[in-house]
């Protein structure tokens, strides 16, 4: 059905705005959420500079405080729900139907409709910070009583973006299953599923799951700000600290829907560039369900300082400690599957690699915070925010970099600038390492996260903490030119484009990458 809603689109459709408008096309589809997510991700970054800016000295120099934390909170809904999500969601669109040889999405026009209302999404967002009395300003975990109580009428409209960017994903992560499951080549059974359809697939259960969740604990912000309720009020019965609680249940399983498709382009791109197939790939499928499964009993680990009896903490440490080891598999399958390889250092594989060191960064820096009496030193600290950028930047955001340069001569016909690429690569490497690995230091020692002022202890490593973020923001500019210049031509490519670094025959579980680019597999 999809392949003659698809054939019809392509018939009806006019060219220029009208087909990007109303293309049913998942090609077209995945362009768009590449493209917005590439957009969230200049203007978060924008206010990531505006942060750092600040941050350069001790005292109040360039902003308002309250200007300040509205950057603070707008810098990390953008990022999440601006420029991970939708980037995965549109490598998703792109890559999935091309893997298990599928001919379009399953939900076309569904499709097209979970796109375009994210831009309205965020427009609405953004635009909260024009009107009197600035945009959100109470962290992106909008923690009440500071959303209910003390914000502004302008909650609203944040609260309306949220829902709005919840429908979406929920849409994306509907179509994602439905078509996985019903438009599989025939003979592509579970086990043969390339990585990255299955790590898409369990984020999608994971999505349908939370999602919902946010928008309970948003909209029980908005009756409690709007219309009287008391959920979150004390004074009325209700309880600040249960807001934690629901706001976690969804934002713990919310950040391995982040990583997981992360894992996945990791498993498809170190395999090639490896010339090996990849290492373990039953237990790569088991060890992302457990990840998936365990993401709902650990929440709690944000909330070692609220004052939970210590058997609620016990339980959380050791649950958040026993997530780290389906998560270590992936790292050794990783390492075994380069181990004795025939390494080409190309540019996806250099974003792997580095994804591979700094993401067991971030991941052994949050094992330091599950425990529980060393977890009331960091809580709040610089620390935390030096753990989850390293999972989030050096995790998410390089895996959709390597991603970007693995799929972009597919996607183009032109092979990219390697050596503009591989600049941008050395330059993010290097600076993304000063911007964040010394705020491990600052943390420790104690700085607090989401104030604009500091002790002046901490005014050295401030200075280089900001002057790495500002490289790393520059150094972005140079991925904009590349991706412009290889869209716009360039060398043209073969139909497989790294057939070089492949090298042998694919007799695989997990089939060669573009096994599907023209036919559907032949799978034996």
């Amino acid at each position: 059905m999809s392949a003659i809603v698809e054939e019809h689109s392509h018939h009806a459709a006019p060219k220029g705005l009208k087909r990007w408008l109303f293309t049913t096309n998942h090609k077209d589809i995945g362009t768009l959420y590449l493209l917005f997510s590439l957009t969230m991700f200049l203007i978060g970054g924008a206010m990531a500079m505006v942060i750092r800016a600040e941050l350069f000295q001790p005292g109040l120099q360039l902003v308002d405080p309250h200007f300040f934390n509205q950057m603070t909170t707008v810098h990390g809904l953008i990022m999440v729900f601006g420029a991970v999500m939708p980037a995965f969601t549109g490598l998703a669109n792109w890559m999935i139907p091309m893997m298990i040889g599928a001919p379009d999405m399953a939900l076309p026009r569904m499709n097209n409709w979970s796109f375009w209302i994210l831009p309205f999404a965020f427009a609405i967002l953004l635009m909260s910070l024009f009107l009197e009395g600035g945009g959100p300003a109470f962290g992106w975990t909008f923690y009440a009583p500071l959303s209910t109580t003390y914000s502004n009428d302008n909650t609203a409209f944040f609260v309306f973006a949220v829902h709005i960017m919840g429908i979406s994903s929920i849409m994306g992560a509907i179509n994602v299953i439905v078509t996985i499951v019903n438009l599989r080549a025939p003979g592509m059974t579970w086990m043969k599923l390339p990585l990255f359809v299955w790590t898409w697939l369990i984020t999608a259960f994971l999505l349908i799951a939370v999602m919902p969740v946010l928008a309970g604990a948003v909209t029980m912000v908005l009756t409690d700000k709007f219309f009287g309720t008391s959920f979150f009020d004390a004074a009325g019965g209700g309880d600040p600290v249960m807001f934690q609680h629901i706001f976690w249940f969804f934002g713990h399983p919310e950040v391995y829907i982040m990583i997981l498709p992360a894992f996945g382009i990791i498993s498809t791109i170190v395999p090639t560039f490896s010339r090996k197939k990849l290492f373990g790939y039953a237990s790569m499928v088991y060890a992302t369900a457990s990840i998936a499964l365990l993401s709902f009993v650990v929440w709690a680990h944000h909330m070692f300082t609220t004052g939970m009896p210590l058997a609620g903490e016990l339980f959380f440490m050791y649950a958040t400690m026993l997530i780290s080891v389906p998560t270590g598999v992936k790292v050794f399958n990783w390492v075994a599957t380069m181990w004795r390889g025939a390494i080409s250092f190309e540019v996806p594989m250099l974003f792997s690699i580095a994804f591979i060191v700094l993401f067991t960064i971030g991941g052994f820096s949050g094992l330091m915070l599950a425990i529980t009496p060393a977890d009331f030193q960091y809580h709040d600290t610089y620390f935390v925010v030096a753990h989850f950028h390293y999972v989030l930047v050096t995790g998410a955001v390089f895996s959709i970099m390597a991603a970007a340069y693995y799929w972009l001569p597919k996607w183009t016909g032109h092979m990219f600038d390697i050596k503009l690429a591989k600049l941008h690569f050395w330059l993010s490497l290097i600076s993304v390492n000063i911007l964040f690995f010394p705020m491990h230091f600052v943390g420790l020692a104690g700085m607090p996260r989401r104030i604009p002022d500091y002790a002046l202890q901490f005014a050295d490593f401030n200075a280089i903490i900001s002057i790495g973020g500002f490289a790393f923001g520059l150094s972005q500019l140079l991925f904009v030119a590349v991706v412009y210049k290889c869209a716009k031509g360039g060398e043209q490519v073969p139909g497989k484009v790294w057939d070089g670094a492949e090298g042998l025959e694919w007799d695989v579980p997990s089939p060669a990458p573009y096994h599907t680019f023209s036919t559907p597999p032949e799978i034996k």
